[in-house]
């Protein structure tokens, strides 16, 4: 009979079923080979999957941590963070702040009594850039502005008019997959104010396998930063507005970026493979 490993699909940056950003996670006694991680990944065919296992005790982390597109490993994922400390936490397989081993370096995620969880990444720096030949077209949309995100997201930061230009966007994936390392954040501010959320943005990834990706919480390390500084204040709360939807609150701290959002378990069971 095939080795079982128990797989949980986890709804991330949402407080209920069926919304946010699905992702799914698998709590292993070790990695086995890049071959199988991808096949477990592309049969799942979330936007990510993410893999952790236990590190032994007295290190500098306690979790190894990697995430899957059904196309690629990735350097950073936030929302498959948040659905394996949401899954840690649910399991009772660990308590308290968790440290994850990364490709971006040691991430921490902690619990809060309200059912948050806050996780701890390293801010993108934005460096202004020009808008590449072609991508506004692809877009459907001619950005304000453009910015560069670092090595660690690989991403274009677009700046759009309003949050109706934000929604109404409909790209050709494929004319976009040229013109970034991972993708495309397109971003606004919010229309109103006083509708629980200080801006809006978009993330299309097609170069990676994933056409728009219902909740970025690594974008929000870029979003965050480009806010604060337009809006004078630390804390804000993005809007990310797929067909899914979910809500991102972060808090800008220098070169560390807090991202707080809720996770729901929404399929829980076998992988017999």
């Amino acid at each position: 009979m095939p080795t079982s490993h128990r797989i949980r699909i986890v709804d991330a940056f949402t407080d209920r079923p069926f919304a946010g950003n699905p992702a799914g996670v698998l709590l292993l006694d070790a990695f086995p080979d890049d071959a199988w991680l991808q096949n477990v990944a592309t049969e799942v065919n979330h936007a990510e999957t993410a893999f952790a296992h236990r590190l032994p005790a007295g290190g500098d982390a306690d979790w190894a941590l990697r995430w899957f597109t059904p196309a690629t490993e990735v350097d950073l994922c936030g929302h498959a963070t948040l659905a394996t400390a949401h899954v840690l936490q649910a399991t009772g397989a660990a308590e308290g702040p968790v440290r994850f081993a990364t490709r971006s370096g040691v991430l921490t995620t902690t619990a809060h009594p309200d059912g948050t969880l806050a996780m701890d990444f390293p801010t993108a720096p934005l460096t202004p850039a020009d808008v590449p030949d072609g991508a506004a077209e692809a877009l459907g949309a001619e950005p304000l502005a453009a910015y560069d995100t670092g090595a660690n997201l690989g991403d274009l930061l677009v700046e759009l008019a309003d949050e109706k230009t934000v929604r109404a966007l409909a790209p050709d994936h494929k004319a976009l997959a040229h013109h970034s390392k991972r993708g495309i954040i397109a971003t606004a501010p919010a229309e109103d104010p006083a509708g629980g959320y200080d801006f809006v943005s978009r993330c299309f990834f097609p170069r990676v396998g994933i056409d728009e990706d219902p909740v970025t919480g690594s974008a929000h390390t870029a979003l965050a930063p480009f806010w604060s500084q337009r809006l004078g204040r630390a804390q804000l709360t993005g809007l990310q507005a797929s067909p899914r939807s979910g809500l991102v609150r972060t808090e800008l701290r220098g070169d560390r970026t807090l991202l707080t959002g809720r996770a729901v378990t929404v399929i829980e069971g076998d992988l017999y493979a």
